[in-house]
């Protein structure tokens, strides 16, 4: 089955797992490389609204940029660099899709070198659900956010290390685009509280997959 572009300006539900649902994430420093990986290949020409990173799989709520936001940014320049109009500088869909693939192989050669293993690490391509209705936003970062406690790895989401959920509440630095994320629930306050109850997500069943 083919998967959708990923159009600018469109928000996405960007999700994983191991292959044969194995572990992708075996010690602490795995999730920071991985993160670190990201902010290399990722955040540059993405928005990041939230994310989680459990043992076995991932979720990251992302908008990808328009082509006026990361022009500017030298990798994608170069990329394009042998051609003038906006409309002849390459195909966006493709840059970003080849971003994510090179995201994916880099973190797999390394952490197959440190672990001895060989082949694919992740369960084929990337998934991707565009999230086209603004009502379901704040849903789904719930959703993101208490994904740990959903699969038993933690009896409270808030004390997960891997998300974003904290970084939310945080005043301090973070590359996430937090304000964004923090105006659908009217603040830390709101957030926070939106975060008290276990959602019901039957409503975005269609934008999580089989999660």
């Amino acid at each position: 089955m083919s998967q959708v572009p990923l159009v600018p300006g469109i928000v996405y539900h960007i999700y994983n797992r191991g292959n044969n649902e194995e572990n992708i994430f075996l010690e602490d420093r795995n999730y920071g490389y991985f993160m670190k990986l990201y902010s290399k290949y990722i955040e540059p020409f993405t928005e990041t609204y939230a994310y989680c990173l459990l043992r076995n799989h991932f979720h990251f709520m992302v908008r990808v940029k328009t082509l006026d936001e990361i022009y500017e940014h030298a990798s994608f320049e170069e990329a394009c660099s042998s051609s003038t109009s906006g409309e002849e500088r390459g195909p966006l869909e493709k840059f970003i899709s080849k971003q994510f693939a090179s995201f994916f192989g880099t973190y797999t050669k390394a952490f197959n070198k440190a672990t001895s293993r060989t082949g694919t690490l992740f369960e084929g391509r990337f998934k991707r659900k565009p999230i086209t209705n603004d009502r379901y936003f704040k849903t789904l970062v719930m959703y993101i956010h208490q994904n740990p406690q959903k699969h038993n790895l933690i009896s409270d989401f808030r004390d997960w290390p891997f998300s974003s959920y904290q970084a939310m509440l945080s005043e301090q630095p973070t590359q996430l685009t937090r304000d964004v994320t923090l105006s659908w629930f009217d603040g830390r306050r709101g957030l926070s509280q939106y975060h008290e109850a276990i959602g019901d997500f039957r409503e975005i069943s269609s934008f999580i997959g089989g999660d």
